[in-house]
């Protein structure tokens, strides 16, 4: 049978019904009514501007929020989280997917990398609840794609260009930590697209971005389950209605404020701790 031959029961093999790969009704729900509550009329301790074209970082302590705010025109954000004392353990884009779906919203939480995989932050606030999933399936907060890079730029277009949400994570984080830029960037990894608007295409299965809907005054919160940084980058594509990484298109800058909780209000909540399993992967005598 050559390669390009259909079988007789191609139909029917087509036809068989989904399984969901992760069922999640024993996975732990976060108390999202506890965390918004925590924070009606909490007092704001610190904030970044991150600006155009560029990355900040932003320390958020266990139990508070992080929210990202569009203060000025269009524009989505690429997000790195680490654990603030253990830059190891960091947000394992693949596997929140693999949990939650392509794309994140209230309720949702991102978790960690292997072996810790933990909650780190959870999904409280999200002004862009109300776009769900559109004709094109198309959705905000995307954990699909990685980040613009140079080197995928190089390969295409044969030129480099500096100022990619990869190369603005890898700067911030150098100055945060103050590590050799070759050292920062072997950590920066997979982001949350934070307010980019993506999908799958349905005849070629090609990642897409369009017109974010975020607008002036639209946020994302999230609910620190551990001691985070926060490194966010404001992509060189502005709202990514066109491309990712450009010197011309209409870019604006990103806030990032931290909230701590009201006094009294988290009681009984505690930050995860690593995961439970024992790391022996089947080799006891090892």
């Amino acid at each position: 049978m050559s390669p390009s031959s259909i079988p007789e029961d191609a139909d029917e093999r087509r036809s068989v019904k989904p399984v969901i790969c992760y069922p999640t009704e024993t996975l732990p729900k976060a108390d999202v009514a506890l965390y918004q509550s925590a924070f009606e009329g909490a007092e704001k301790v610190d904030e970044v501007i991150v600006p155009p074209r560029d990355a900040a970082a932003i320390e958020v302590p266990a139990g508070h929020l992080l929210r990202i705010v569009c203060p000025e025109g269009p524009q989505v954000g690429d997000l790195n989280l680490f654990n603030s004392t253990n830059l190891d353990e960091r947000f394992y884009s693949g596997k929140t997917r693999a949990l939650h779906g392509s794309h994140v919203s209230i309720g949702d939480q991102l978790w960690s990398s292997f072996p810790h995989m933990r909650p780190m932050a959870t999904v409280i606030e999200d002004s862009l609840a109300w776009y769900g999933i559109d004709e094109f399936g198309g959705s905000v907060h995307d954990v699909i794609g990685t980040r613009c890079d140079p080197y995928t730029a190089r390969i295409l277009g044969g030129e480099d260009y500096h100022y990619c949400c990869h190369s603005n994570l890898t700067r911030a984080l150098s100055r945060a930590r103050n590590l050799p830029l070759k050292e920062a960037e072997g950590h920066i990894h997979d982001v949350l697209n934070v307010f980019m608007c993506t999908g799958f295409t349905r005849d070629t299965g090609q990642y897409f971005m369009k017109a974010s809907p975020v607008r002036a005054g639209d946020y994302l919160g999230l609910f620190a389950e551990i001691d985070l940084l926060a490194v966010q980058s404001a992509c060189p594509g502005g709202d990514c209605s066109a491309e990712h990484s450009s010197d011309v298109a209409a870019c604006y800058p990103l806030l990032m404020e931290v909230y701590k909780p009201v006094a009294g209000r988290l009681v009984g909540w505690q930050s995860p701790p690593v995961n439970a399993y024992d790391g022996s992967h089947g080799c006891n005598a090892c």
